[in-house]
């Protein structure tokens, strides 16, 4: 994980009273008997495990051994824990190539939804960058392909389209990761059907709760949700800081989970795709998805303690 989630972990000390529910995130034997809350996608009915992994930087490293192990014990662990969502891209660097390496093996692939992106433009440079993807992840199915940041989406929508009638891929959609392109996402929703966004939101970037996600409801888009703690501004600002111990109410034991149980109380959230580059991580984000959410009141608490920050 990112240095301000390790510093801070490292430099703010837990009250008394979070120990028990520490101590209960941290166990597998207990993590294991919680199953993780499910999601479902609208179109389909299927359900997803209500917390994935994103890919971007923590998993473009040099795919040899020394490398690949601490991923391959979060991989593994995660799935474990009742986690499948795996969410990777064409442009973040050795991922794609890494995650291959990784779920050949221990029969993870079949364990894991897996999804990658197409993000260049053109019919046949999209169709060759989405076959790449397909080798790179040594796999003949991949669950769900969306638009990289809107790159030449009707095209690349067609594209896809395609794929899923040939039963190569089972989902598409398309992608954002900053607010000013919430404008071209919300035409495109309305324009297109789709069965997944993916789009920036954390509890100090809430923009996306005003138009976007009430329209995914509406339109029956399931919602991954990128860069949950705010590019590391989250981290950085509780620095330091124990957690409130009105947190208890929800179940919440660590900063991490605080964040991440923001998100995912919102009625139209499918997945929140944080980075996951360690086992110990991987068990402390998925304590985000057991137990109780903050209710509409206790969101309320939760913004107002982060924007007086």
């Amino acid at each position: 994980m990112h240095p301000s989630r390790r510093a801070f972990l490292a430099g703010t000390g837990l009250s008394p009273l979070m120990m028990p529910l520490l101590e209960r995130a941290a166990s597998p034997a207990r993590a294991e008997e919680g199953g993780l809350i499910r999601r479902t996608i609208p179109s389909s009915g299927e359900t997803l495990p209500a917390m994935g992994i994103g890919t971007s930087r923590r998993y473009e490293v040099e795919p040899v051994p020394e490398a690949l192990a601490p991923l391959r014990e979060a991989v593994m662990r995660f799935v474990a824990l009742g986690g499948s969502v795996i969410d990777t891209a064409p442009s973040y660097g050795t991922a794609e190539d890494v995650l291959g390496q990784i779920l050949s093996r221990d029969g993870l692939r079949e364990k894991v939804f897996l999804c990658s992106k197409v993000g260049t433009p053109g019919r046949e440079a999209g169709a060759a960058e989405i076959a790449r993807s397909f080798r790179r992840m040594a796999t003949d199915r991949i669950d769900l392909v969306a638009v990289h940041n809107l790159s030449d989406t009707a095209t690349n929508l067609a594209t896809l389209r395609d794929l899923k009638a040939e039963k190569k891929i089972r989902y598409i959609g398309v992608t954002v990761w900053r607010d000013s392109q919430f404008a071209d996402l919300e035409a495109v929703m309305r324009r297109e059907a789709m069965d997944f966004i993916q789009v920036n939101y954390a509890l100090d970037d809430r923009r996306a709760a005003e138009r976007i996600l009430p329209l995914a409801r509406e339109r029956g888009m399931a919602v991954m949700v990128n860069v949950p703690f705010g590019r590391d501004r989250l981290f950085k600002a509780v620095q330091g800081r124990d957690l409130p111990a009105w947190t208890t109410e929800f179940d919440c034991a660590t900063w991490p989970q605080f964040f991440l149980k923001y998100v995912l109380a919102h009625e139209a959230v499918t997945c929140p795709i944080p980075g996951m580059a360690k086992a110990a991580y991987v068990e402390d984000n998925l304590g985000a998805a057991r137990g109780r959410l903050p209710d509409a009141a206790q969101r309320t608490r939760m913004e107002a303690y982060v924007d007086a920050l």
